[in-house]
């Protein structure tokens, strides 16, 4: 599953090729994709992208009039940028956005169907979208502190909770309990106060890098 290393690449490969640009039309075949039904995708026709922002491992394309198109490639989604009107993959092939310079599919190597696209109107309802966690990589010491103790979890299950730490899973959580030395079933309210600074050290640096 992208996280939050691999969801700020996809932003950055992303940038210079949609973000300003004019959305001219939404290819959607896919029925398990789409979540919403209002606002409708033929509504994003015509509009430009004017954010591309994460949203924990979501990925949200923001466009004028306050409407957004929020995507959560889930374990096996991807996107691919290829060349202007290329047809929707039959098996693999979920969505197309299709722009002057290029069309930006979502596709997904499994069987089951479990990427998603929202589509929302207004800052109030993109909110509703965001668990709440902290951002691991701006977090004071006292903040990320505070949200690893404030429930008595695991250290596994507290990193990879997007309601207590934004855009870690599985994958980045093994690594950084790796570097930081931590046992992922140790508890949280017993951890001392140097080992919370080295899980934030650890965290810090192993997603940056």
């Amino acid at each position: 599953m992208p996280e939050l290393p691999e969801v700020n690449l996809y932003l950055h490969a992303l940038r210079p090729r949609i973000l300003g640009e004019r959305i001219e039309r939404t290819r959607i075949p896919s029925p398990s994709l789409l979540k919403t039904f209002d606002p409708a995708p033929a509504e994003l026709h015509g509009r430009v992208v004017e954010t591309l922002a994460r949203l924990g491992k979501r990925i949200v394309l923001g466009t004028e009039g306050g409407l957004f198109a929020v995507v959560h490639l889930m374990i096996a989604g991807r996107f691919q940028w290829r060349k202007p009107g290329v047809p929707v993959p039959r098996k693999r092939g979920h969505a197309a956005f299709d722009f002057r310079r290029g069309t930006l599919l979502i596709t997904e190597a499994s069987t089951r169907k479990r990427a998603s696209l929202h589509l929302v109107r207004g800052e109030a309802a993109l909110r509703e979208h965001d668990p709440g966690g902290i951002e691991p990589l701006e977090a004071t010491a006292e903040a990320f502190a505070a949200a690893i103790r404030r429930e008595n979890r695991t250290l596994k299950r507290a990193l990879t909770d997007p309601r207590i730490v934004s855009g870690i899973g599985n994958a980045h959580s093994d690594e950084i309990l790796l570097r930081a030395r931590l046992s992922p079933v140790q508890l949280t309210r017993r951890l001392g106060d140097g080992e919370v600074e080295r899980l934030r050290a650890a965290t810090r640096s192993s997603l940056a890098e």
